[in-house]
Formats: C-alpha cells, structure tokens, sequence
C-alpha cells in the first residue's frame, strides 16, 4: 500500500469533514472514533484516513473503524499528536504501508488497522467493560444528584408561542445512521405532518429530504448558513447560567433567536420543548440509545440523558420502530381485497345500466368460444 495525496487536518472531526474532499487525506484527532464522525468521513470518501490518536482505546467497544475498512478507506492509527508539528493543512503527504512521509522523509509510523486488529481492540474493551461501566455508574449517579432538577423544573422558553397540541413531533438528532432512518419516515412524515424539530446539523439532513424544519434548536456549530435562513424558528441552546454562544451566530447572519437555558445536551432541550408544548408523541430520529452511545458521549452528558427520557418517555419512541410501521410495502392478500373492493360498485353499475343484456349475451359468446 502505498499513495500520496492532500493533507488536510483538523482538530474537530466534524468541522473537517465540512471542507474534506475525495481523494485527499483527512488527518484527525478522534480518540475512539465513533459511528456518525466515521459515517461522515466515509460521505467525504477520503484517500485515507490517518487518526493521531487511538481509533479504539479499549475503555469500550466501538463499530465506527469499522466503517472505514468496509468503505475500503485505509486508516493509519495513533500516529501521535506531535506528527500536526512536521506538517500542515494543504501539504503533500506519502503513505507507504505504516510509514507517512513528506518530501522524502519519513515523519511518523502508525498502525495500518485491519479487522484483525481491530477485533483485538474490541476484545480487550470487553474485557475491561465490568470496570468502566461500574465507574461510569458512579459518575453518572453523582451527576444525577446535581441535575435531578430535570424531572420537574420547566423549561424558560422565552416566549416562544409555537404549540404542538394535537400534533406530534419529530426531532432529529446527527446520530448514527440518523439519515437512513430519516429517509424511511418519509411517508410518516407525509402522512402525520408532525412538528419537525431539527438539531444543530440535523436541519441539513430534513432540508435534503424535501423537508423543511419548523424549528432548529442547538449550538449553531454544526448547520449550515443556508438552513438557519430557510425559516425556521430559531432556538439557542443556552447555558444553565445563561451564556448562549451560538447567539453569537445568528447575530452575525442578522437572524433572530430565542435563547433557552437548560441544563443537558440539545437533544434533551429538544425532547422537553416537545413534551411541555403538548406533543402527542415524540419520535427521534439519530438518538443515543445503546452502551456504545452512552460511554462514547460522556458521563456527564449521559445524566441529564437518563433524566430526561424518565420525564418524557410516555410518550417517546425511537424512529427504527416507526420506520417499520410505515413500510412501503403492499401485501399481496390486501391488493387482492383492494380489487375485488373496487370491482364489485364497477359491475353492480354494469349489469344494472340498460346495457346489461348486451353484457350478458357478450359473456355467453366468450364463454362458447373459450370453452368456459
């Protein structure tokens, strides 16, 4: 294996995949590289892909490499941080099996991960899961002391007058596969007319799917300028103390915000903005579910999780259930009712109508010359 290619580097896996081309080299700085940032390195379709830090680190078992290697995009791992000091956004780089170079030199040697080696990765997290997850218990605990506040407390929403009584809502969240499960809802979407509530980058995804937004609720850092002016009601994910950075943005783009304070991530304001405004039901679409999502996402993030979905999970459900409820598909027995449904008010009219005679002679005709 060996190629060359552009460099280009960022800190942030999800700002880099905003300007990351195909064919060029995506250097990142992913400690356990989870599932939506290896989705969307593989949307980008990279040359390689050379992380500086473990793609698995071993403290839990993590799928996302494996969406590299599957998309046939090599990745070289754990090069170390201090390969960003030999090179820079833009420069040419070699890849030789492990070895990276520049100019002819050889700057860093990584690990060229394989199924194999990412197999004895995933093993050894299993291996150690007893342990984290006894400490990610005892963290979470401890958070959820601080943020108990959750199950009673209501939200200050500023204002905003939008009312989901009667209506359900949908919330979609950049979550793995969140764009798959998205294009499945379509005829539920089309059929129930839920209020679409989108966060951060997940108003990209709705617009892209002939949808747009209601409502787009989050940081501002991860959607574009375009859909934050497709109309939308604007909502900032604001601090528990009241700093709202994302306002910042929308300040800059000229458009109007409602600041909302909270304590939690904004997928969590969103499903309570949902819940006190009346929604009949909440689907989500992207949201983090399994022990994978929880230990990647942060111990403490994970608190304000728990707690929210024990105060709105009445009336929550996962979108993989109702994808399966609006399949597209026509059972073969239904069809056959459906026509017989339809033939029956046809041939009542026929018989009955002054032409019936006609028709019943026509018949016997073919019946004689059918053999019938």
């Amino acid at each position: 294996m060996s190629f060359s290619g552009t460099a280009r580097i960022d800190s942030r896996t999800k700002n880099l995949v905003k300007r990351l081309k195909p064919g060029e080299i995506a250097i990142i700085m992913h400690e356990d590289l989870d599932m939506v940032a290896a989705e969307n390195l593989v949307v980008c379709k990279p040359r390689a892909v050379v992380n500086c830090r473990a793609s698995i680190t071993g403290k839990y078992v993590n799928r996302g490499p494996y969406l590299l290697l599957e998309a046939d995009i090599p990745l070289i791992d754990n090069v170390g941080d201090d390969f960003l000091q030999f090179i820079q956004d833009g420069d040419t780089i070699e890849i030789a099996e492990g070895d990276i170079r520049a100019n002819g030199r050889t700057l860093v040697r990584g690990a060229v991960m394989n199924v194999e080696r990412l197999n004895v990765r995933n093993q050894l997290a299993k291996e150690n899961m007893e342990e984290e997850i006894e400490k990610f218990a005892a963290n979470t605990l401890e958070y959820l002391k601080k943020e108990k506040s959750l199950l009673y407390s209501r939200l200050d929403t500023g204002g905003m007058k939008f009312d989901f009584s009667g209506r359900q809502a949908l919330v979609v969240v950049r979550g793995s596969e969140f764009k798959k499960d998205l294009q499945a809802l379509q005829q539920y979407i089309r059929e129930q007319n839920p209020v679409l509530i989108a966060v951060d980058g997940g108003a990209d995804a709705l617009l892209e799917n002939g949808f747009p937004p209601h409502i787009i609720l989050g940081d501002m850092d991860s959607v574009t300028d375009a859909a934050l002016s497709c109309g939308a009601t604007l909502v900032v994910h604001a601090y528990d103390n009241g700093k709202a950075p994302g306002m910042d943005r929308l300040n800059e783009l000229k458009l109007e915000g409602i600041a909302i304070p909270t304590i939690g991530t904004s997928e969590d304001l969103a499903l309570l903005l949902a819940f006190e405004r009346g929604a009949e039901l909440i689907v989500i679409v992207g949201s983090h579910f399994s022990m994978e999502d929880f230990l990647s996402k942060g111990r403490r993030g994970m608190a304000s999780t728990f707690l929210t979905r024990l105060r709105v999970g009445s009336v929550l459900v996962d979108a993989k259930g109702v994808s399966k409820l609006y399949q597209n598909k026509m059972r073969p027995q239904l069809l056959f009712y459906l026509i017989v449904a339809a033939a029956f008010p046809i041939a009542a009219v026929f018989f009955v109508s002054p032409l019936g005679p006609i028709t019943k002679q026509f018949m016997r005709l073919l019946r004689i010359l059918f053999n019938l």
